[in-house]
């Protein structure tokens, strides 16, 4: 283990956590590309000096994350605003825990493991909350409970979604391949079909990426914002997205099924 301060400077800490592959890399959600990894720098020079572990600062996000879906709760604009501030500090976090085990060379499959477990939370919990916030808040007595059933359904969409990613990591290792390169060449789809131009499209109007926690959450912001003036506008705004991931996940299975990612070699 490489002997470090326990009390670096910003820079010693930027040159060690935060790399060129780390920034560069096209995984990276567009939220770190743009101000979270400018954030998480400070923050994780508060951690660091901290006894906190990498895997702690992971407890705290799949904390953060887990509760941004029961905030939708909170009466009025109040619900969607404090979900979607947990869910950008979910985020924030995200970028911490790995910033911290690097510096400690702490990085292991435990706190992997542990990451996915916080998205994984984070999602569902929003989505299932999303249907129990209309269930109770738009009917009043007695409770709605088809509202109930639309929430679980789109947090199993939600979750069956996310989990096809892990699906294609699974088949790799089980087959005996490497891992795939951070690249957007192992995503692309060849040729001029028109699956390769309705993904161009999809580059363009990424209507796929507002089911994951950032882009959920704000997006239910500006619909509760609307919803002051057009109140059932909530509850449709729910129901289509229940009905609307299930697209999504087929796009999203022939995408990988057609891409190098399921090649033999």
């Amino acid at each position: 283990m490489t002997a470090r301060p326990a009390a670096p400077t910003l820079g010693e800490l930027r040159a060690v956590v935060q790399p060129d592959w780390v920034m560069e890399r096209s995984a990276e959600h567009w939220t770190g590309t743009l101000y979270m990894r400018r954030l998480s720098i400070y923050l994780t020079w508060l951690l660091v000096r901290t006894p906190i572990t990498a895997n702690g600062v992971t407890w705290l996000m799949i904390i953060a994350g887990g509760l941004a879906g029961p905030a939708l709760l909170i009466p009025g604009l109040w619900g969607p605003l404090v979900a979607a501030l947990l869910a950008q500090f979910q985020m924030l976090l995200d970028c911490c825990d790995g910033e911290v085990a690097r510096w400690r060379e702490t990085m292991s499959p435990r706190g992997i493991f542990l990451d996915q477990i916080g998205h994984y939370v984070a999602e569902g919990s929003i989505g299932a909350f999303l249907g129990v916030s209309v269930a109770f808040s738009w009917f009043g007595e007695p409770v709605d409970w088809r509202f109930m059933f639309i929430g679980a359904a789109l947090a199993a969409g939600i979750w069956f979604n996310k989990s096809l990613n892990m699906m294609v990591t699974l088949a790799r290792t089980n087959s005996g391949l490497e891992r795939l390169p951070d690249q957007p060449a192992v995503r692309a789809i060849s040729g001029g079909s028109l699956l390769a131009r309705l993904r161009r499209v999809a580059r363009f109007v990424p209507f796929h990426r507002m089911f994951h926690s950032i882009e959920l959450t704000l997006v239910s912001l500006a619909v509760a914002v609307v919803a002051l003036f057009i109140p059932a506008v909530w509850p449709w705004y729910v129901v289509a997205l229940a009905v609307l991931i299930w697209p999504v996940i087929v796009g999203h299975f022939i995408a990988i099924w057609v891409s190098p990612r399921l090649a033999a070699r």
